[in-house]
């Protein structure tokens, strides 16, 4: 979260920089009023985004099957695979650079659009391995048209960099809800014409299609020839270390899904991917546009320590109070909430629905340390411990895919318990952060949510007789009554009140 307007120093301003020579994101004098501001857009547009989510969630489970749902998860899962080394983390080197040259800037835009291009074609000839290697047929030609994603991607990833080291949230949400919008109108109406799972890989291409055309309009930018001798080194360095980290760590938060699909089969894959659909990609959505906000802001401020751990600890305090919480009635009343979004026939989706809320919020606590990594550029460090965390996941899920769904889901949220903890003993020692403040926050958020969770879980319980809808609004407020008696206790009041003031301060700053 970040600190309010008046704990920020003005600085004198910058003169304009020469042409082509930089294009330096230095901190404004009014960086806590863009903070704020720029967090608000975000946070409203990742709500709609999830409303949009939730519709399509709705209506494309009542037309589709789970096997449609398993195929097509399979297919992303691959190919996200070759998605994070297409970056080449040279997105994230973009955003945290204090200073970017034109020349640069293009360089990093052709080796994005080259590593899109190359990656398409090696996921053309691989379709029908993968194919063979999951024994479904089908699995071939959802590779290969999802193998466009590649160079879509690939074009469109500098243009996103450049509005985020801009500040320009705001056009950044535009163009994600466009994109999603019209990517849903195209699956649905390829659902209710029977196209079945190639409904699902054509909302992938429109969405990554409305993105590329949206960003290019919104960035005015058109990259120029590649050059040598711009100095893209330090960029592919850090972008190395970054891209190593991203890809442990996407394989180690896609083992759930590929034991599933190897062993347990796609309908079983359909079922666990529904309840990761409701559940974490919402939870992602909103989490990716804090990064979004905090990295580059983090990035100015990082010389400045106190100024720096009041922001983590703030901030861990604003997602666990807001997001956990939510994860913690998501829990609760995960029976009526399957069945209301989802319908009777996916009731298999609830214990999986609750384990993965569990996972999410243990998450959630440790989200604020992959920001500190990125931010003071300790890629290096940030891909060690993400080796460690995925041979932990890898123990807890290969365990638990013994017993199926049910199984893989609460080795996924074994690991992220015990991740947990060794996440911020790790931070602590390659870096200077508030230790002790983040732990006590975390524990308090945690209890909280425990207690606010049971008390949801229990009345929904109690009214099983109930229609859906009732049982979920009688379950969040017992949940959030249990909220307001943990309130009573002053600290936990405090830091309610600060996440409060700055829900506040966002909304008159975008008002």
């Amino acid at each position: 979260m970040p600190p309010s307007e008046q704990s920020l120093s003005p600085l004198t301003e910058e003169p304009a920089p020469a042409p082509g020579a930089a294009t330096a994101p230095t901190a404004p004098a009014d960086l806590g009023r863009r903070t704020a501001r720029g967090a608000g857009v975000t946070l409203a547009g990742q709500l709609l985004r999830i409303l949009l989510q939730l519709a399509s969630t709705a209506v494309l489970a009542r037309l589709l099957s789970p096997h449609d749902y398993g195929l097509l998860a399979v297919g992303l899962v691959v190919v996200g695979v070759g998605e994070v080394v297409r970056d080449l983390g040279l997105s994230a080197a973009a955003v945290r650079s204090p200073d970017l040259t034109d020349g640069q800037r293009d360089g990093l835009f052709w080796l994005n659009a080259a590593a899109g291009v190359a990656l398409g074609v090696l996921a053309v000839a691989a379709a029908p391995l993968v194919a063979a290697a999951f024994g479904q047929p089908d699995l071939a030609d959802v590779t290969r048209a999802l193998a466009l994603t590649f160079l879509l991607n690939g074009l469109a990833a500098q243009y996103r960099a450049g509005l985020t080291r801009d500040l320009r949230f705001a056009a950044l949400v535009g163009c994600d809800l466009a994109a999603q919008a019209a990517a849903l109108s195209v699956a649905v109406v390829s659902a209710v014409l029977g196209a079945g799972y190639w409904a699902l890989v054509a909302q992938q291409l429109t969405q990554a299609g409305v993105v590329l055309v949206s960003a290019v309009l919104l960035a005015r930018w058109l990259p120029g020839p590649p050059r040598r001798g711009v100095g893209l080194r330090p960029y592919l360095r850090f972008g190395g270390g970054v891209t190593g980290t991203h890809l442990v760590y996407y394989l180690g938060n896609n083992l759930d899904s590929i034991s599933l699909g190897l062993f347990s089969g796609t309908a079983a894959l359909g079922v666990y991917n529904r309840g990761f659909q409701l559940l974490m990609t919402p939870l992602n959505q909103l989490r990716s546009p804090a990064s979004t906000v905090a990295v580059p802001v983090l990035a100015r401020i990082q010389d400045d320590v106190p100024r720096y751990s009041e922001y983590l600890r703030r901030s861990q305090l604003a997602l666990g109070f807001s997001l956990v919480a939510g994860m913690a009635l998501a829990a609760g009343a995960a029976g009526p909430l399957v069945d209301l979004l989802l319908g009777s026939r996916w009731d298999a989706v609830a214990p999986v629905l609750a384990l993965l809320a569990v996972a999410g919020s243990a998450q959630t606590l440790a989200y604020v340390g992959s920001w500190v990594y990125l931010s003071r550029g300790l890629s290096g460090a940030l891909l060690r411990y993400t080796l460690v965390s995925l041979c932990l996941s890898a123990v807890c899920i290969g365990v638990g895919s013994a017993f199926g769904v049910l199984g893989v889901a609460t080795g996924y949220a074994s690991a992220a318990l015990l991740e947990w903890p060794l996440s911020l003993w790790w931070l602590s020692r390659v870096t200077v952060i508030p230790v002790r403040d983040l732990l006590l926050g975390a524990l308090r958020i945690t209890a909280c949510a425990a207690v606010a969770g049971t008390a949801c879980f229990l009345v929904t319980q109690a009214t099983g007789s109930w229609p859906s809808f009732g049982r979920i609004v009688t379950g969040c407020a017992a949940g959030l009554a249990a909220y307001a008696v943990a309130a009573l206790v002053p600290v936990i009041r405090a830091d309610m009140i600060g996440v409060l003031e700055w829900g506040r301060t966002m909304v008159r700053r975008n008002g």
